[in-house]
């Protein structure tokens, strides 16, 4: 495997890994409807991937060709008889970042169970990543026109908008990250949408998903939503679950002044949402909510560049890029956990809120 993934790790160990968490990814997340099982499982196919992504294979001709130099070790580890052709490879490739998905949070689980990630803070968020092939602007797109001479535009790609990146047509990728002070930065859920994917919607799943250990939830203002603070904050029957989710207020317009005294409170909603300023704007909230820029910013930067996703994707379609970022993420994880404190982001240290 040499040093592309990183000096010193065997792609045996890996493979080793990977295989049971991918095994029982596939367990939760069965195939459904006609037709008989295909001939290579999931499973396989998705561990298959991961080693092409590891070895950054740009091209999926690029990973077909490495995989099968590679095939006899590769037969003998998983246990395969038979090969698949180029394209089942691709074909499976866009169907894989569903098993992904589910095999990140398993690890996640398994990282906090071995000691190897500290779930009590988390931190979320939304990064973008610029699509391949020209830019499509807004007013061609909503006529669905492409203009003549503009050639390998990426239809699935969209608009987004954030305060690090700008403007940027193409994708974007969600990570919840553990932002525990001293502990190791660690993925612990993960997706990967379209650039213009709203930040309250793409995070509502990993909010349901968080650890059972979480105490505090950190989200810059494009997660400000009093929806998705009460569900962290609040059981179906309305109780207190003794969590915080640390947010700043998108103003969204509001003229009102910062050091302007914040309105009564109108209803139950806005009381909530009032207390989540308050604690967020104390001493122990700010403390708290640095984290944030100790962890995940530089998670999204480290990962950006460990996958040379700095300038843009390495395909075009939403489904490829899903199982690109997807299965980068989860051999980022396999790393740090091959070599806890060495491969991760450290959190920096810092006194306990």
């Amino acid at each position: 495997m040499g040093t592309r993934a990183r000096a010193g790790t065997c792609l045996a160990t890996l493979v080793r890994m990977a295989t049971p968490l991918c095994q029982q990814a596939e367990r939760q997340c069965p195939r459904t409807g006609p037709g008989k099982p295909p001939e290579y499982p999931d499973w396989v196919m998705a561990v298959l991937i991961m080693v092409a992504i590891l070895e950054r294979r740009k091209t999926k001709s690029a990973q077909y060709r490495f995989l099968t130099e590679h095939r006899r070790d590769l037969q003998a580890w998983l246990g395969m008889k038979d090969w698949p052709v180029r394209s089942t490879y691709f074909e499976r490739y866009r169907q894989a970042h569903g098993l992904f998905r589910v095999a990140i949070k398993l690890q996640g689980q398994k990282a906090i169970r071995e000691g190897v990630a500290d779930s009590e803070v988390v931190a979320v968020d939304k990064s973008l990543v610029a699509a391949r092939g020209p830019l499509w602007h807004k007013r061609n797109r909503q006529q669905n026109r492409i203009p003549k001479g503009l050639h390998g535009v990426d239809r699935d790609s969209t608009w987004g908008y954030s305060q690090h990146d700008g403007w940027v047509q193409g994708y974007s990728f969600e990570v919840m990250v553990s932002a525990t002070a001293g502990s190791t930065v660690f993925p612990l859920a993960a997706s990967v949408d379209t650039a213009s994917a709203k930040e309250t919607q793409t995070s509502a799943d990993k909010i349901e998903d968080m650890p059972e250990d979480t105490n505090y939830v950190l989200a810059d203002s494009g997660y400000d939503s009093n929806e998705l603070g009460e569900r962290v904050e609040y059981d179906e029957q309305d109780r207190r679950t003794g969590r915080r989710f640390l947010c700043p207020e998108n103003r969204r317009g509001s003229k009102r002044s910062s050091t302007e005294q914040p309105p009564a409170p109108r209803d139950e909603s806005h009381r909530r949402r009032l207390a989540r300023r308050q604690f967020l704007q104390s001493r122990r909230g700010k403390r708290l909510y640095a984290r944030r820029g100790q962890t995940i910013e530089p998670f999204n930067d480290w990962f950006k560049g460990l996958f040379e996703l700095d300038h843009r994707v390495w395909h075009r379609g939403l489904d490829n890029n899903r199982t690109q970022m997807l299965a980068a993420l989860f051999g980022y994880q396999l790393l740090v956990r091959d070599s806890p404190g060495q491969s991760g982001v450290p959190v920096k240290k810092e006194g306990t809120a």
